[in-house]
């Protein structure tokens, strides 16, 4: 895997935060369960993120999907079955946690299961551009 170039540049002040959560990230993909994400266009409305998850044999009491601070977790949680037997088994019952990290003012509308896969959407409204003169004090 590669690693991201550091924010650690002198042009980039504060994002200490923001290095740490991306080494969290990093660290925690395994790569299951696959996922989409996609842009999902409105017109007339604000630009929506849709996070779609492949979550096949789980039912909707297993699933959890929490806002924590700035980061989505989708966590799933199977038991083994101790009462069936299996002559082969391709299909392992297993615990999983993906997080996505959010940028600020990014909202989640809500989550729908359907047909196995888990699907988020995402909300990022438009940002206010603000500018600020800032005055320049003197010794005098």
């Amino acid at each position: 895997m590669s690693r991201i170039p550091s924010l650690s540049s002198p042009f980039l002040l504060g994002f200490d935060e923001v290095e740490r959560a991306l080494d969290r990230v990093i660290k925690g993909s395994d790569g299951y369960p696959p996922y989409n994400v996609e842009r999902v266009a409105q017109p007339g409305l604000p630009e929506r993120l849709r996070i779609t998850l492949a979550v096949a044999g789980f039912t909707r009491d297993q699933l959890e999907v929490t806002l924590e601070e700035k980061e989505l977790v989708i966590r799933g949680r199977q038991a083994d079955e101790p009462e069936r037997v299996y002559l082969h088994r391709g299909i392992a019952a297993r615990q999983f946690q993906r997080t996505f990290v959010l940028a600020d003012g990014m909202r989640v509308l809500g989550a729908e299961m359907k047909n196995g896969l888990l699907s988020v959407d995402l909300v990022r409204p438009e940002p206010e551009r603000v500018v600020r003169r800032i005055s320049i004090a003197t010794d005098e």
